[in-house]
C-alpha cells in the first residue's frame, strides 16, 4: 500500500477537513487520511452494484469472523451468541450506562479522558467521578490504584468506563494493571464498560489484552466495545461490536436499545465483514507506517518544538503533546490554530488534567505531518 498518497477530502463531507478554514491543516479528530483496505472497497462496490437496499440482517457469518479474530489476535474466546452490533462505541457506552445504572448513580473514568466519557454519564443523570492518571517524569502515565479504590468506595461508584488503549495518552495497559483494576471492580460490584476501539493499533512489544479475557468472573461483570472504524479507517460507516458474556447484562442492554437504536446499516456491516475477514494484511502495513510517523515525531520535535514534551504512545495514532514548559500565554491549541494554522484538539476537552496539552492525530501522510510540524516551529520562532 502507498500510504504516502494524498487525497482531497475537503469535497467529501469530511468533518475532519471541513471543520476549520481551508488554510488550516487538520490533525485533530481521530480518523486517518488513508483509503480503507481494498477488500472493503471491493465488498462495498459489489453490494452497491446489487442495487437493492431493503431491510437487512447482519451477514450470517459475521459473528463467527469476529469471534475467530478475537481468538487469533487476543486469545479471547467469547461465544458467537455473545456478540452483537451497535452503530458506534459512543452510543454503545451510553446504552450500557442506562442498562446498568439508575439516575444519581456514579461512574468513574480515568482522566484525561475521551470527551464523550464525561457527556455520557451527564446525559443519563449520573455522577461522573474523575480518577486522574499519574504522569511520570518521562511523560508516560500510570494508574493510581489506591485513589481509584478509595473513590469507588467514597462515591459509591456503580460503573467504570475503561479506555484501553487509552485516549488521549496512548497507554496500553498491562496484564497486571488490568487485573488490578478488575479485582477492585469485582470487590465493590462495579460493572466495567470497556472501550477497546483502538485495540488493533498497538506498537513495539505491547499487547492488547481485553479485560474480559482475564477470567470468567471478570467477563461476567464487563461490557466490551470494539469496532473496525479506527483500525480500517471507516468511522463514517458506523458499525461497532458489543461483546457481553453475562446473559442478564446482555438482556438489559438489549432492552434499553430496543426501539431507540437499530443495528448498523447494510453497507456498514458489509464493510465490517470485509475488513475483519480480509483486512489484516493491509493493517500490518498500516502499523509500520503509523509507527514510522510516531517515531519520526519523537526524533524531530525536540529540535523543532523545544520545550514540548512528547512520550511515544504505546497504541493509537494520537500524540498527546505537553506544551506547559514552552511558556506560551494562554491556550496552546488556540495559539497553534491562529499562528500556525494547524488544527489540533484542545487538551482541556479531556478534563482539567489536559490543560496545556494538545492532541495531534498522526494518522496522515508524512508530508502533511511534516508540514504541520514546520508550521508550528515557525510560529514558535515568531512569537
Amino acid at each position: 500500500m502507498n500510504f504516502d498518497q494524498q487525497f482531497d477530502r475537503r469535497h467529501t463531507e469530511s468533518v475532519k477537513w471541513n471543520y476549520f478554514p481551508e488554510d488550516v491543516l487538520p490533525l485533530w479528530v481521530a480518523d486517518m487520511d488513508f483509503q480503507s483496505p481494498p477488500a472493503v472497497l471491493e465488498a462495498l462496490h459489489q453490494r452497491v452494484a446489487h442495487g437493492i437496499f431493503g431491510y437487512g440482517l447482519p451477514p450470517a457469518d459475521l459473528a463467527e469472523i469476529v469471534a475467530a479474530r478475537l481468538q487469533r489476535r487476543h486469545g479471547w474466546c467469547p461465544d458467537v451468541e455473545q456478540i452483537s452490533y451497535v452503530p458506534g462505541v459512543v452510543s454503545g457506552v451510553n446504552l450500557a450506562l442506562r442498562a446498568i445504572c439508575k439516575p444519581g448513580d456514579a461512574v468513574i473514568v480515568n482522566t484525561p479522558a475521551y470527551p464523550p466519557f464525561f457527556s455520557a454519564p451527564e446525559s443519563a443523570n449520573l455522577r461522573c467521578v474523575c480518577n486522574p492518571l499519574v504522569q511520570n517524569a518521562d511523560g508516560s502515565y500510570a494508574l493510581d490504584f489506591e485513589r481509584f479504590e478509595a473513590q469507588i468506595q467514597q462515591e459509591k461508584v456503580n460503573a467504570f468506563i475503561l479506555c484501553n488503549p487509552q485516549n488521549p495518552t496512548g497507554r496500553v495497559f498491562t496484564h497486571e494493571e488490568l487485573l488490578h483494576l478488575a479485582e477492585i471492580c469485582l470487590r465493590h460490584k462495579v460493572i466495567i464498560i470497556s472501550d477497546e476501539i483502538h485495540c488493533d493499533i498497538i506498537f513495539d512489544q505491547n499487547r492488547h489484552i481485553p479485560i474480559a479475557s482475564l477470567a470468567p468472573e471478570i467477563a461476567d461483570h464487563t461490557i466490551t466495545f470494539m469496532a473496525p472504524s479506527k483500525t480500517f479507517n471507516m468511522a463514517g460507516l458506523y458499525a461497532s461490536v458489543a461483546i457481553i458474556q453475562n446473559a442478564e447484562l446482555a438482556e438489559s442492554f438489549k432492552r434499553v436499545k430496543r426501539g431507540i437504536i437499530s443495528g448498523p446499516d447494510l453497507l456498514a456491516l458489509t464493510a465490517a465483514r470485509a475488513a475483519y475477514k480480509d483486512g489484516d494484511a493491509w493493517l500490518e502495513e498500516l502499523l509500520v507506517y503509523l509507527q514510522g510517523n510516531r517515531d519520526w515525531l519523537a526524533e524531530v520535535l525536540p529540535e523543532k518544538l523545544p520545550g514540548v514534551r512528547y512520550c511515544k504512545p504505546e497504541g493509537t495514532f494520537l500524540a498527546w503533546l505537553d506544551w506547559r514548559e514552552v511558556g506560551l500565554e494562554g491556550n496552546p491549541q488556540q495559539f497553534l490554530l491562529k499562528e500556525a494554522r494547524v488544527g489540533l484538539n484542545d487538551g482541556l476537552e479531556y478534563g482539567i488534567e489536559g490543560a496545556g496539552f494538545v492532541r495531534l492525530n498522526f494518522g496522515t501522510q508524512r508530508a502533511i505531518l511534516s508540514e504541520a510540524v514546520e508550521r508550528m516551529a515557525a510560529a514558535l520562532k515568531r512569537r
